[in-house]
């Protein structure tokens, strides 16, 4: 029987539930408290011209989203151009800068280069983290999760030790290189996923796998062509679109959610399914008896980092910059130290540059440049803008530093910042988290927050805080387990 369901929230995960559930012929209508689509994926343009992503900004795992189109009879390139980025990005250290190639034979060629017998172990390393890809992303992240019998099959069974999920992945790495360099390359992709790399378990190559070996990517228009494409299919399945519209309670009667208040309107739906922050959808939108979780749930929670984010606009083109640029000067292992186990502003930070406009004139006016300046830092932290001003200054100096300029401030025409408050305020996030929970081993699969409300039948969660956890890809995957979930429901 046909539904009547509504979505809270429309990132990733909302838009992916929408489309699936739009397509099996239920009324579906989106509820989004901003003013566009695209939830931490947002963009926005500014007087002078300037076009910003918000959020996501690496096109990795192509091939998973891809899978997304490919279930609506689609192909990606039906609504955007995607181009890859050669190099895929560099890193800048303290004696010098590293390209990374998107040809997969001159990176064997960089490893070797560095350390003797290194390109041999990459391509070990990378067979073995495409083994972890082609299990993890197209079988284990597939599951909702309410058991560890999900996971029971020939193929599991069989591969299960190759998942490395008692391993950490600092180890793993050791195993295959010990350049400092090339460890620290290795180690990047899982910063974002709220741990130490000593503390996330080698499973997590597959994210190597994931992006230097299918590549780094990048959408012509912005990753927000991805968001608006997703939103194109879902309203065209018939799912309705409801923008400045803030959630502001799910009402239960006789165990089930029959409404929601939306700007304070009753709407009747027979199924929620909140791709809101999983935290605020419970402690703001329920009633306490109708919680999967109490405050100290959330608190023993690891979380992955929130994040300072600048946006720049720049009058000219700023040399020896190009699209993705890891600043990593400093040590690796203290900034995440002071991000998940000290919880305070980083002493020596790391951080990260996109400049799209060096790919995308159109994301910038014409001899100007897009910045985008992102510094992780721990969650949960007082936020204040003295402190945002401080730690500009360094990136900037770095920045002026590694592109041989001097005066990138006085050419700044357009800047705005945004850190843990605004995480806060525009999106609900616990404690201003960007990239929801962190996954460590104890946070992984089952024992993640559970996809379904325990105690009322037609409430169901998506997104980065429930399975299968953070991430552009994984956050679509959630989307669509949520809305299997939802067909089996009545």
């Amino acid at each position: 029987m046909n539904k009547k369901i509504a979505v809270i929230g429309s990132g990733f995960s909302g838009l992916s539930a929408a489309s699936y559930l739009a397509k099996e012929g239920n009324e579906v209508h989106v509820f989004e408290k901003n003013s566009s689509v695209g939830g931490r994926a947002r963009k926005f343009r500014t007087e002078q011209g300037y076009v910003f992503d918000m959020g996501p900004s690496w096109y990795w795992m192509p091939d998973i989203i891809e899978a997304f189109f490919e279930d609506f009879g689609k192909k990606s390139a039906d609504f955007y151009e995607l181009v890859p980025l050669d190099p895929q990005f560099e890193m800048v250290f303290s004696d010098g800068v590293m390209n990374i190639p998107d040809r997969y034979e001159e990176m064997r060629a960089l490893f070797e280069s560095m350390e003797k017998g290194a390109g041999k172990k990459l391509d070990d390393f990378m067979k073995d983290a495409q083994i972890k890809y082609e299990i993890g992303m197209k079988e284990f992240v597939n599951k909702p999760c309410h058991s560890w019998f999900e996971f029971i099959s020939p193929k599991m069974a069989k591969n299960a030790l190759k998942l490395d999920l008692l391993t950490n992945f600092s180890q793993f790495v050791r195993k295959y290189f010990s350049h400092p360099k090339l460890i620290m390359l290795m180690e990047f992709p899982v910063i974002f996923l709220g741990a130490a790399p000593k503390n996330i378990p080698a499973l997590y190559s597959l994210m190597n796998y994931g992006g230097y070996k299918l590549g780094t990517w990048y959408p012509m228009g912005g990753f927000s062509k991805v968001t608006d494409a997703m939103m194109q299919i879902a309203s065209e399945q018939g799912a309705h679109f409801h923008f400045n519209s803030n959630v502001e309670k799910i009402t239960v009667e006789n165990g089930k959610a029959n409404a929601l208040i939306v700007n304070g309107e009753v709407l009747t739906f027979d199924l929620v399914i909140a791709s809101s922050d999983y935290h605020h959808t419970e402690s703001q939108l329920l009633p306490e008896e109708y919680r999967n979780y109490k405050a100290s749930y959330w608190e023993k929670k690891t979380f992955a980092p929130s994040c300072l984010i600048y946006y720049l606009g720049i009058r000219g083109k700023v040399p020896n910059l190009k699209h993705h640029t890891l600043f990593f000067e400093n040590d690796l292992e203290l900034h995440t130290q002071e991000i998940y186990e000290d919880k305070k502003w980083p002493t020596k930070p790391l951080f990260y540059v996109c400049c799209p406009s060096k790919t995308d004139q159109g994301t910038a006016p014409e001899n100007c440049e897009n910045i985008f300046l992102l510094m992780p830092v721990a969650p949960g932290m007082e936020d204040f803008d003295e402190m945002r001003e401080k730690y500009f200054n360094e990136m900037i100096g770095r920045l002026e530093k590694h592109t041989g300029t001097s005066d990138l401030i006085s050419k700044i025409e357009y800047k705005r910042s945004y850190c843990i408050n605004d995480f806060q305020q525009d999106y609900n996030a616990y404690k201003g988290n960007a990239y929801g929970l962190a996954n460590t081993l104890s946070q992984t699969a089952v024992l993640k927050p559970s996809i379904r409300n325990k105690k009322i039948k037609n409430l169901l969660y998506t997104g980065q805080l429930t399975v299968p956890g953070p991430g552009v890809p994984p956050s679509i995957i959630s989307g669509k387990i949520a809305a299997n979930e939802a067909s089996k429901i009545y």
